[in-house]
């Protein structure tokens, strides 16, 4: 049985933290992959790709399309970002490799920078560090506005940076503004554009095995967004425990994500079957999905999944259209008439950060 229910509780969908991240990678020695490549991510959901093969940033989602239609210019910008982006990092990594008396080899150079908000709260936070083969090599302490160097070798760079206090002071209005306002723009387009459009929970409720009552019952819950979810089973207004098994929260291939959740009733009487419901709980919603569990979903004399002898499509006695013996339609040998058959950033050297 499949159950849709309203857009407009998506709608009052309201998380904890939000983030929005973006990482930046240039490589060199590295075969098999470009030589630079940047990612963006809201609430770990990936929504921008920019790499040196393609040369231009591209939206991963598919409300990430929308956001041209109010700021024309946008991927424009990205892109150009990435081309700026790719000529920094390559110097960067040239020079991390001397700094580190490196010629040879394969070497890597990132930058991760993001922010983070709370929407209930209003609380914000960011960071911004670099690291050079994958280890950390310059660090922002956006408490003190200071630069840090983990590694012996960036301290010449972390002085000269700490020297340019617009540069810090721009730095932390970044992280702490001009990010979280954009991170409140992607979300906003996230929760509105994709939740009434398409990201609208299914839910199923099946039995995973079809030839015994005594199979687990499956609760399953697809199509909903992001991944902050929760469901299980519970009698009598009590959570259930025993004879549960709860399965991950995995993504489809469209953005969106899915979870199931199992129960043994093998030693549960039927006239107990209808104390049971699956509930499914989305945060930030404040009404929670549940569908009681059914007799008829359990009895094997009324559901042909449980019983493939009640089946029609199976068992020809149940259906005298799909009997041979009955229908000559159905055996060739019996037929009197002819029939038809039908088919169914940043940079390390001291002039420019």
């Amino acid at each position: 049985e499949r159950t849709t229910y309203p857009t407009f509780l998506l709608i009052m969908l309201s998380f904890l933290t939000h983030s929005l991240m973006y990482f930046y990678t240039a490589s060199s020695g590295v075969t098999n992959i470009p030589s630079y490549v940047s990612v963006g991510l809201v609430d770990d959901v990936q929504i921008s790709y920019c790499d040196s093969n393609i040369n231009r940033a591209i939206p991963k989602q598919e409300w990430m399309k929308k956001v041209d239609s109010k700021y024309p210019t946008y991927w424009e910008e990205e892109t150009q970002t990435c081309w700026e982006k790719q000529k920094t990092f390559r110097l960067n990594l040239e020079i991390a490799k001397h700094r580190f008396n490196q010629t040879e080899g394969a070497h890597i150079f990132q930058q991760m920078i993001g922010c983070e908000w709370d929407d209930e709260t209003g609380e914000v936070s960011g960071y911004d560090q670099f690291s050079y083969d994958g280890e950390d090599f310059i660090i922002l302490d956006l408490r003190t506005q200071t630069w840090i160097a983990p590694k012996q070798q960036a301290v010449f760079t972390t002085y000269k940076w700490n020297q340019n206090r617009y540069a810090v002071e721009y730095e932390t209005s970044y992280l702490t503004q001009t990010c979280v306002e954009w991170l409140k723009k992607y979300v906003d387009y996230g929760r509105i554009l994709i939740q009434l459009l398409a990201f609208v929970p299914s839910f199923y409720l099946h039995c995973r095995v079809t030839h015994s009552s005594s199979s687990p019952v499956s609760c399953h819950a697809t199509g909903f967004y992001p991944d902050r979810a929760e469901m299980f089973w519970r009698k009598d207004e009590e959570e259930v425990y025993y004879g549960v098994v709860k399965g991950e929260i995995l993504p489809n291939n469209d953005g969106t994500f899915q979870m199931s959740v199992d129960i043994d009733l093998s030693s549960v009487t039927p006239e107990d079957w209808s104390k049971y419901e699956c509930v499914f709980q989305l945060y930030g919603v404040n009404e929670d999905i549940i569908h009681r569990l059914e007799k008829t979903i359990m009895n094997p004399e009324i559901n042909p999944e449980i019983n493939p002898e009640m089946n029609p499509e199976i068992n020809p006695e149940m259906n005298p259209e799909m009997n041979p013996e009955i229908n000559p339609e159905m055996n060739p040998e019996r037929k009197s008439t002819p029939g038809r058959r039908r088919s169914t950033s940043a940079i390390l050297c001291e002039e420019v950060k």
